[in-house]
């Protein structure tokens, strides 16, 4: 009998059973215990009773496994919650990943979401750092794969996987949070607005110096998950946070020449990323389908569309599609002459970029500073000087000034054609309207006077540069005190 039972015992590895239990034999099949064991479980049995009952039981991972699979229906929730705490507690048992995503998956299909996501947040604690950083990787999430493997054994629901990317976000790992949804996608599964919204509050809470909020909601206009209040708000807050809202609110006055929702000052933003970024193509996606969503302006997408193509180099393009938005009732507006004035000025033509400013005037469009800092820069470039200076006074009749790379630009060509004096000149206007000269406005001057041999003049700026405390570490200022060194060294013999 003995040497048979022992020929019997490898079929029933999953337990060990102790012949002195309470009505069990050896012989017992697993089945059989498993469904008692439930049974005792849906009477109500006491933990101490179960104690006594299966105190010489040895559960393994797959005794759990079975156990908590057979409790699977949400009725019997709290009952596989349970006996997941009772094996982990009386019998020393570790669970590991599949145990715990098989008890996740049961309470969330339940709705007991406080202690799904309780196991969520102790699994993921016991996981950080051991992901695989290899995108083709299996063991990349492991315990995404294995909420992924025991999905249709469980008879789950979806609401297990925003669970997941929320308590990843709770725990202050937003990135992973992204990655994580990302990898879900792929495998037909998409998280909720609310899961969304987690990640971007977490994200806009955080130190982001990596743009990764606007990616998180750039990803969610892609997979046509439209924001709501609660993401505006996040997503306005994070413009506050960056400093660009006045910006984006400013171009939008320029656009549509009055106040716009913060749907649209925050989806306009995006699109200006994208653009920023070279994405053209996917940025003219997107914006074709938050305009059949009406969640951004005709005036605003048909302007943005223009500034596309333009600074995508399409620039008969551009043109063609603003007099098409021209013929179908939309007024011109500043801010897209402006972009064509940019372009015009790189192309070297700043002929033409003057005209357009002169017809922006005559239909009562105000240039702003923008427009003048294009136009400063590229009669620079293009040694038209006389045009320059003529715009750097129509600027300063405004009230404007210029930006200091554009003025700069001037005062190098100014300097370099001989007329340091009129560069000084203009200087000394604008210093008296508010602007700040840099360390290169004064590297340009004082190089324009050393090759006048005007000595006093390039001491008076060096000490002027030194009174405004301005930094000697670029090549131009440390350029600049090599001269004036030698000068005073010079004057002092």
């Amino acid at each position: 009998m003995a040497a048979l039972l022992h020929r019997r015992l490898p079929f029933y590895l999953h337990v060990t059973i102790s012949i002195r239990n309470h009505g069990f034999t050896t012989t017992d099949p697993p089945h059989n215990i498993i469904s008692s064991l439930c049974d005792l479980l849906r009477k109500g049995m006491s933990w101490d009773t179960l104690n006594r009952k299966y105190n010489g039981f040895d559960f393994d991972s797959s005794m759990v496994e079975k156990v908590l699979i057979e409790l699977r229906e949400p009725i019997d929730a709290k009952r596989a919650l349970g006996f997941f705490h009772w094996v982990a507690h009386s019998k020393k048992l570790e669970h590991g990943i599949k145990p715990y995503c098989i008890a996740i998956h049961i309470l969330s299909r339940a709705r007991l979401i406080n202690d799904a996501r309780a196991l969520l947040e102790s699994i993921l604690l016991k996981n950080v750092g051991k992901m695989v950083d290899d995108d083709n990787s299996s063991l990349r999430f492991p315990i995404v794969d294995s909420l992924l493997s025991t999905y249709k054994i469980t008879n789950s629901v979806p609401f297990v996987f925003d669970l997941l990317v929320q308590s990843y976000s709770r725990l202050r790992k937003p990135e992973i949070a992204f990655d994580v949804c990302c990898y879900l996608e792929e495998h037909g599964f998409s998280i909720s607005l609310i899961s969304f919204n987690t990640m971007l509050h977490v994200i806009q809470k955080s130190s982001d110096t990596n743009g990764v909020i606007w990616k998180v909601y750039e990803h969610m206009i892609k997979k046509r998950i439209y924001p709501n209040e609660v993401t505006i708000r996040i997503m306005v807050s994070a413009l506050c946070k960056e400093g660009q809202l006045q910006k984006v609110v400013n171009i939008l006055d320029r656009l549509h020449g009055k106040r716009c929702s913060p749907a649209v000052i925050v989806n306009t933003s995006m699109v200006f990323r994208m653009l920023d970024e070279g994405k053209f193509v996917e940025g003219m996606v997107l914006l074709k389908r938050m305009l059949q969503k009406n969640i951004i302006l005709d005036t605003i997408s048909f302007s943005l569309i223009v500034c596309a193509k333009v600074w995508n180099g399409e620039l008969d393009s551009a043109q063609e599609v603003y007099q098409e938005m021209l013929k179908r009732g939309f007024h011109p507006n500043s801010f897209v002459v402006t972009v064509f004035i940019g372009a015009y000025c790189n192309k070297g033509m700043v002929e033409v970029a003057g005209k357009l400013v002169e017809q922006m005037t005559s239909i009562g469009l105000k240039p702003y500073d923008e427009t003048y800092n294009l136009l400063i820069a590229g009669c620079a470039r293009m040694g038209n000087l006389e045009l320059g200076m003529r715009f750097c006074d129509e600027m300063m009749k405004t009230g404007l000034v210029p930006t200091c790379s554009a003025f700069n630009l001037m005062v190098e060509r100014l300097c370099e054609a001989g007329n340091v004096k009129q560069a000084n000149r203009l200087l000394t206007l604008l210093i008296e309207k508010g602007f700040s000269p840099d360390e290169v406005t004064y590297s340009h001057l004082i190089e324009g006077y050393r090759k006048e041999g005007n000595v006093q003049e390039s001491l008076k700026l060096y000490y002027e540069m030194e009174h405004r405390s301005l930094s000697q570490s670029s090549h131009h200022s440390s350029k600049s005190y090599v001269i004036v060194g030698k000068w005073k060294k010079w004057t002092s013999l």
